[in-house]
């Protein structure tokens, strides 16, 4: 492995590293913080009109996610 790889491979596990510390404090007792569950509701209910923009931007964002990271 490369620098520059091993640097990626670093940043993605503090990233994960982070949102799992944020995830375990959204979970405590009494916590003001919200879930990925929750979070990922509101963005769903979002709606322009008749049309479902948060569902939109969910399948768009997992459609870039897959496309980026899964095809090779």
């Amino acid at each position: 492995m490369t620098l520059a790889q091993v640097g990626i491979a670093a940043a993605f596990a503090v990233a994960l590293g982070l949102f799992a510390a944020v995830e375990i404090a959204a979970r405590r007792e009494g916590s003001r913080v919200p879930t990925l569950g929750e979070v990922c509701g509101v963005v769903m209910r979002y709606r322009v009109g008749p049309l479902p923009v948060g569902r939109i931007a969910m399948f768009g964002f997992w459609w870039w996610l897959g496309w980026h990271f899964l095809a090779r």
